[in-house]
């Protein structure tokens, strides 16, 4: 079992744009990797990276995982976590896999981390991904934290819009956030919250921002089932802008 940050590696990216197939690198090297793997988690934000693991090593090998934890890069280039939470979550696809996902949870349970096998685990990735696609948006957009933005006139009504907008992506790609949606709101609405994203601190610090895996993938899996997204494409829109003039 494996968890990184780094996207997985890909060739055939020839325009850049977003959306277009991505596959991945057939050689030696990794032909004996898939031969000898038994299970495959990848911590990494979004959805595409699962796709396109099911499609070379297929589900039964590649489990579903995200994690919850608070960091950030500090001057000398050193990770510093900003909040006491540290939890994993990670499940199967298949019932094949289950047994291992069993063996791996009895691994975890001594280690320091929260964790937990879960019996749903690639509809956790999907509410994870849309309320962290959603504080990004909102956060990166506006330029300020949760509680910056409800003080703002019309704040609450953006943000709370965003829910739904993300929300009613999942729902057309079969993820119906169950009980998300409140919740998100309630989190997403807090008065004089200081909650902002990852990605808007990589845009404050002039870093690479993770937007195309975290917003521009669900702007093309709105467009995919024909949902209106305004909100979450402008910010999409204003990221590119940002990693553009930086080089990305």
């Amino acid at each position: 079992m494996r968890g990184s940050r780094e996207p997985f590696a890909t060739k055939g990216e020839t325009s850049g744009k977003w959306g277009e197939k991505h596959t991945l690198p057939r050689d030696r090297h990794l032909q004996r990797y898939e031969q000898a793997v038994s299970a495959h988690c990848r911590l990494l934000n979004g959805m595409r990276h699962l796709d396109a693991l099911d499609q070379r090593f297929g589900q039964d090998k590649i489990f579903g995982g995200l994690c919850a934890i608070t960091t950030a890069l500090n001057e000398r280039r050193e990770i510093v976590q900003l909040m006491p939470v540290q939890s994993l979550t990670f499940g199967a696809q298949t019932p094949s896999g289950s047994q291992k996902a069993r063996a791996i949870a009895e691994l975890f349970s001594v280690a320091n981390f929260d964790s937990s096998n879960s019996d749903d685990v690639v509809q956790d990735m999907w509410e994870k991904w849309i309320f962290i696609a959603c504080l990004s948006a909102a956060t990166c957009l506006l330029r300020g934290s949760i509680g910056s933005i409800v003080a703002a006139s019309g704040g609450r009504e953006f943000l709370a819009g965003l829910v739904e907008e993300c929300s009613t992506i999942a729902t057309a790609h079969g993820h119906r956030p169950t009980g998300f949606v409140e919740r998100a709101k309630g989190q997403l609405t807090l008065a004089g919250s200081p909650m902002t994203a990852s990605m808007f601190r990589d845009m404050n610090s002039g870093a690479r921002t993770e937007a195309d895996h975290v917003i521009g993938d669900l702007v093309v899996r709105a467009e995919t089932a024909n949902v209106a997204a305004p909100k979450l494409k402008l910010a999409y829109t204003a990221l590119r802008v940002h990693d553009q003039q930086r080089g990305n």
